[in-house]
């Protein structure tokens, strides 16, 4: 009987739809689904979730919710964590202080000075988080949907022993988009892809054993709708050979190309993804938005019977946990330690990288080089991430101020004096949620 735990169950649609497909596998139907979070309503309508799922399945699972981190890892097999250190009050500065100094992002949550400043803020609880499973359930494995990803899993691999990876849906997701661009059912597609989060490249991409990328250039020079459905993604998949794994609203912060002047917002942001690259502070007004309505759009789904379909879902975490326990082994693309797995990134820095698991755990697969057009521009955001992690670590503030200078959109935009001024700004801000800095001076 399988101990799952949630940390930041209140984050419902994820819990409900994971416990869902988790409960799909028969050697898991049987499991205790522990909640936990920090928000007791929200955590009684995950319960509630949960509970309707269990009883419209006929599953033999049962539920423990908890509002105490400690007491809900206690014995623990799997942990699954979806946090947001501060929440979206807090996090609205990472982009509303950016954009004061004239750096445009779009989510600013994963990389670049945004996804900085969340890293610094979440990386102590990450850490906590794996204290607490070192001492009440050593053995358990942590999946981590917590962004930003690549930095959040380099803290944790350097810091704990903990057996952990992180978890994205961008990976499939985008392979299954390039399917859908040529017309081929998933069971034709074979894939290598790697690189780090947010930033993995396709370096194989075939339909039924044979190269699908002139197939893919085709449809995307000459099919307008494809072309807009991602321009950032596919100017850059024109230009660098080789296609990269998350959205555009995304890969528009992550380069100098795209977001550096407002003419060029408009050229390539300001159609495409649903993720609407070219909108200042999009997601973050999502999930404002989300904040004001989502009681409201619960109670309307429970008083509607709590629809949700039972059917298995494609949720990496659900095939993890059922291998772990002796189910059938699967391949994902998790983010571990650079072991030599990709010979031209730095070692021991957090990629993302095929990875099969099964009941001994994770066995990562051996990559070799990317293309070098794609591994120079994985080892700019590295060496950026790289000093984030250890100002977190160390509270360092002058190496904050490091990394940002070395972020390519902030230093496309303004000068390093300009950024000096952003990053005193941002640290004054964020002073509440960075113990670990005895003084944001440097």
């Amino acid at each position: 009987m399988a101990r799952i735990v949630f940390i930041g169950a209140g984050s419902l649609t994820f819990t409900r739809n994971l416990v869902r497909d988790i409960l799909t596998f028969p050697i898991l139907n049987d499991s205790t689904i522990v909640l936990m979070d920090i928000n007791k309503e929200r955590l009684e309508f995950a319960r509630k979730a949960v509970q309707s799922i269990i009883d419209r399945g006929k599953y033999l699972a049962r539920i423990e919710v908890t509002l105490n981190r400690r007491e809900a890892l206690k014995g623990a097999d799997v942990v699954l964590c979806t946090i947001l250190a501060g929440g979206v009050q807090v996090w609205r500065y990472d982009v509303e202080i950016p954009k004061k100094y004239g750096v445009n992002l779009n989510v600013g949550d994963t990389r670049g000075v945004g996804g900085i400043f969340r890293a610094l803020r979440t990386i102590p609880v990450m850490l906590d988080i794996c204290k607490d499973m070192e001492q009440v359930c050593p053995n358990a494995i942590l999946l981590n949907y917590t962004n930003p990803m690549a930095m959040l899993c380099r803290a944790m691999q350097r810091k704990s022993f903990i057996k952990l990876t992180g978890l994205c849906h961008s990976v499939q997701g985008s392979a299954a988009m390039l399917a859908r661009w040529i017309n081929t059912p998933m069971d034709q597609i074979t894939y290598v892809c790697a690189g780090i989060n947010h930033q993995a490249w396709y370096i194989e991409f075939k339909k039924n054993g044979k190269d699908a990328y002139p197939m893919i250039r085709k449809k995307v020079l000459t099919d307008k709708k494809v072309y807009i459905e991602e321009i950032v993604r596919n100017e850059m998949f024109l230009a660098l050979d080789y296609y990269v794994s998350e959205s555009s609203g995304h890969n528009s912060e992550y380069n100098w190309w795209f977001r550096k002047r407002s003419d060029l917002i408009k050229k390539y942001c300001n159609v495409g993804t649903s993720w609407n690259p070219g909108v200042y502070a999009y997601i973050l007004n999502e999930y404002l938005k989300a904040e004001r309505t989502w009681k409201k759009e619960i109670t309307e789904w429970f008083k509607k019977g709590a629809p949700l379909s039972l059917e298995r879902g494609q949720e990496y975490a659900a095939y993890i946990i059922n291998a772990l326990k002796g189910g059938e082994p699967f391949e994902f693309n998790g983010n571990v330690p650079n072991t030599g797995t990709i010979t031209n990134l730095p070692k021991d820095v957090c990629v993302e990288v095929p990875v099969v698991v099964n009941k001994r755990g994770f066995n990562v697969i051996h990559v070799g080089a990317i293309p070098p057009q794609c591994a120079a521009l994985n080892n700019i955001n590295i060496a950026s991430e790289e000093m984030a992690v250890e100002a977190a670590l160390t509270g360092n503030a002058k190496l904050v101020y490091h990394s940002i200078i070395n972020d390519p959109l902030t230093a496309s935009v303004l000068s390093l004096r300009e950024i000096k001024k952003m990053v005193e700004d941002m640290l004054k801000q964020n002073k509440a949620y960075l113990p670990q800095f005895k003084s944001i001076k440097f």
